[in-house]
């Protein structure tokens, strides 16, 4: 037989009303009649609905994370859901995940899904959804959002994000400065922010050192062990000789390897590898990556605390961008123009 409210209200000695309130957390009711109902709740063995009560105060202690499914493989996102169940935890609230699954529609499709549960925030990690739409979700709706690994124009304050393009930079400028200056580049997936910048970051640091840019020495990936096997290939093919090659990831660095070694090229003896994020076999791998740590960790930290602050009614800040660290390994030697003039 289904308990009913009304069963608990009946066992209590108080009104259905009464349970209704208790279990909504109104102070106004005695915490003598609070135990009743409590106790009564737990001898009858009654189920709250959880909908009608998140419909009914319009809270849920839940936080939305809405994540494509592209990213689901590899540890970037283990990590990620990692920390946003551990911190989400620690303020005591429940963490639920909506696939934003194909394209932008699908992605919002995901957002209005956490909405409609009656999730307190939402936390976005966008593959599809540009900025624009993105600045426009966050106008439209009255819950709390932050957007991860995504600049914002109109709400910065509602934004974490890494300094993507200065890190290629830096990482660039460290290939040069150890005599590199033939130096390959495997781009992220067609249309990724994070892809875009990095490639970026790479075409600037080239013309900072008066490098011309060669297309041939650019190939592109979508951020698996495959395409980046693939693009090493393709650079191979492509008869322009480089001495260092920078991935847009570990992954994309760890299947080109395959590619180089292949060919009959050695890391690091022939060819320097630098990529980036840091994941754990990059220590691993022989030789081990020289990579570019991305503070994934501590962005997720920082943008759940950021939420609890705007769900306490106290206003966000913006934060700088997340500058990540270059992690020197073996993957990377001494090129032809060191100590040239």
């Amino acid at each position: 037989m289904m308990i009913t409210m009304l069963d608990v209200a009946k066992k209590a000695g108080v009104s259905k009303a009464t349970v209704s309130r208790v279990l909504a957390g109104n102070s106004y009711v005695s915490k003598t009649t609070q135990d009743r109902v409590f106790k009564a709740i737990e001898e009858t063995g009654y189920r709250p609905n959880l909908l009608a009560r998140n419909l009914a105060t319009n809270k849920s202690q839940n936080i939305g994370l809405v994540v494509t499914n592209t990213l689901y493989n590899g540890p970037y996102f283990s990590e990620l859901l990692f920390q946003a169940a551990t911190v989400t935890e620690q303020h005591g609230r429940q963490l639920l995940l909506a696939d934003g699954k194909h394209d932008a529609r699908q992605e919002r499709q995901a957002i209005e899904f956490l909405l409609d549960l009656r999730c307190d925030a939402i936390i976005i990690y966008p593959r599809f959804l540009n900025t624009a739409e993105l600045d426009e979700i966050i106008e439209q709706t009255h819950k709390p959002i932050i957007v991860v690994n995504r600049q914002l124009e109109k709400h910065p304050q509602h934004c974490v994000f890494a300094a993507h393009e200065q890190n290629t930079v830096d990482a660039v400028n460290y290939l040069v400065s150890q005599g590199h200056r033939d130096i390959a580049f495997i781009s992220g997936s067609d249309g990724s922010p994070t892809g875009i910048s990095r490639l970026n970051g790479y075409r600037e640091a080239l013309q900072s050192h008066h490098i011309a840019f060669n297309p041939q020495r650019v190939a592109q990936g979508s951020w698996t062990l495959q395409s980046g096997y693939e693009a090493g290939l393709e650079l191979l093919a492509g008869g322009a000789e480089f001495t260092a090659l920078v991935a847009s990831n570990d992954d994309m660095a760890i299947g080109a390897a395959r590619a180089l070694y292949a060919a009959g090229k050695r890391i690091p003896q022939d060819v320097s590898l630098l990529s980036f994020d840091d994941i754990p076999m990059a220590s691993f791998f022989v030789p081990p990556l020289t990579t570019v740590h991305v503070p994934v960790g501590e962005m997720i930290r920082h943008t759940l605390e950021k939420l609890v602050l705007m769900l306490d009614g106290q206003p966000g800040e913006p934060l700088p961008a997340f500058n990540g660290q270059l992690i020197v390994r073996e993957s990377v030697v001494a090129g032809p123009y060191l100590g040239r003039t």
